[in-house]
């Protein structure tokens, strides 16, 4: 359980962006860069980190059955998304966002040490980002600004918790561990996919905008080599 602690980091950045976002909001081409920056670094950990893992322990009806759930979850999911109204809505939205984000989390510390760790830079640029648009969202039905942070910061708690139920995957037989990194896989495909870019590209295009994803790609290659 030595890895849970490093999942506080990314639950710190949460509550970190809804500070910066109530002292000034970014612009909608930064909030773009972010995203594409974010959506580099979740795609190369993901790629590099879980594929990997999933590959060597050769289960092929793991993977399906892994990766049919979390298709299904991220659809069900979308679907909730687009039937939430108001700000409760939103809210549990988001609150589901991050326990799943804390649960991939903790999947990626029972495949091991250097994958949890690389998965913990990638999710903690992704919710620095949540907690921007979040509080921007929030600001505009709730006019307290320290109960919009008191808000994210209880959301926060969620990633952690997560984390917790994640991590003692690595404790399971090899055609469990396997189905549950199918699933990390999936959910953060979909975070890259069907959250981040979609969102990235609502905002005018602009080519260092667009390179951002690549760099956050290579960020993380580059950290794998290191910590290799």
């Amino acid at each position: 359980m030595a890895g849970w602690f490093y999942t506080l980091i990314p639950s710190v950045a949460v509550v970190l962006g809804a500070a910066v976002a109530l002292w000034r909001q970014p612009t909608p081409v930064i909030a773009a860069a972010i995203q594409h920056f974010a959506a580099g670094v979740v795609f190369a950990a993901a790629a590099g980190e879980l594929l990997p893992d999933i590959k060597h322990r050769q289960s092929v009806w793991a993977v399906i059955l892994g990766g049919v759930a979390g298709i299904l979850l991220m659809l069900l999911i979308k679907r909730l998304g687009e039937k939430a109204k108001g700000t409760l809505g939103l809210v549990i939205m988001v609150a589901v966002d991050i326990f799943i984000d804390g649960l991939v989390l903790g999947i990626g510390f029972a495949a091991g040490a250097k994958q949890g760790f690389l998965l913990t830079v990638a999710l903690t640029i992704e919710v620095l980002f949540l907690g921007l648009s979040l509080t921007g969202e929030l600001s505009e039905s709730i006019r307290q600004p320290t109960k919009v942070l008191s808000i994210i910061a209880g959301l926060a708690v969620l990633l952690p918790i997560g984390a917790a139920v994640g991590i003692p995957v690595s404790h399971l037989p090899n055609f469990w561990i396997a189905a549950f990194f199918s699933f990390g896989l999936i959910a953060l495909l979909y975070l890259v996919t069907e959250e981040l870019l979609v969102e990235a590209h609502s905002a005018p295009e602009k080519p260092w905008v667009t390179s951002l994803f690549f760099v956050g790609f290579l960020l993380i290659l580059l950290l794998d080599e290191v910590a290799s």
